[in-house]
């Protein structure tokens, strides 16, 4: 069976931010694979009447779906159907790598890995890990390559066996609220059947890193959240998966 496509590497909550702005990036997953290349922007807001995904209708082919903000904004895998191509991976869980810099105005991101179960999943609804924030070195576009080396499996899919197919997604969740979807076909296979994982394609860069998502009841009413500008927040964690000791 053959790997799906990938690429060479080059590549957690802040409820505040002064200078959010526009959010354009993507990301590519390096390990395992990924349903492949949909770094792609077509079309314009004024064209569709302001949507983000609308047939072409001043072109040939009807059929063809316009994306004026980015296949990437499309809920579930970016606008890519499943692939014929899948790739192995371990039963037990396994590692999840990708590049998170690819276009400007993601130097934070929130990030979440689920699974969803079936050829053709019908959604995307089981976490595989709690969510975190990533942090980036720039706004602007960056290189750089970020691994989870040990994705585990949740208790409550111990029903999965070897052969079964399933699909991996990656959102990552931009400043504003949107959130970007990425995904890779697998089937589960034994350890020893799944494609190495080196430190070419699975590895931290420096420039980026990993924090817990934080959370705290409002106190008195809501308008204490915009009293002001410059309010930092006292936080307190929720719980995430202890792999942050195998990442860095």
């Amino acid at each position: 069976m053959r790997q799906q496509q990938s690429i060479k590497p080059w590549w957690a909550i802040l409820l505040i931010s002064l200078f959010a702005s526009s959010v354009t990036a993507h990301t590519v997953f390096v390990y395992p694979g990924w349903r492949g290349n949909n770094l792609h922007t077509t079309g314009n807001m004024s064209a569709t009447n302001g949507l983000a995904i609308a047939p072409n209708k001043s072109g040939n082919n009807e059929s063809e779906l316009l994306y004026t903000l980015g296949m990437q904004w499309a809920y579930p895998c970016g606008g890519m159907p499943v692939s014929t191509n899948r790739t192995k991976w371990p039963i037990k869980g396994g590692a999840v790598s990708f590049q998170p810099g690819w276009f400007s105005g993601h130097k934070t991101a929130f990030i979440y890995i689920n699974l969803g179960i079936g050829t053709i999943a019908p959604n995307m609804s089981h976490p595989l890990i709690s969510p975190f924030q990533l942090v980036g070195p720039t706004k602007d576009e960056y290189p750089g390559t970020f691994c989870l080396p040990q994705v585990p499996i949740p208790k409550h899919l111990d029903f999965l066996k070897v052969g079964d197919n399933a699909t991996i997604q990656i959102i990552e969740t931009a400043l504003h609220g949107a959130a970007l979807y990425n995904c890779v076909d697998i089937t589960f296979a034994e350890p020893e059947d799944v494609p190495e994982v080196t430190p070419e394609n699975c590895f931290n860069s420096t420039q980026l890193s990993a924090k817990y998502i934080f959370a705290m009841d409002v106190e008195g009413s809501a308008s204490s959240i915009t009293s002001s500008p410059l309010t930092s927040f006292a936080i307190v964690p929720l719980l995430l998966a202890g792999f942050f000791g195998l990442l860095f």
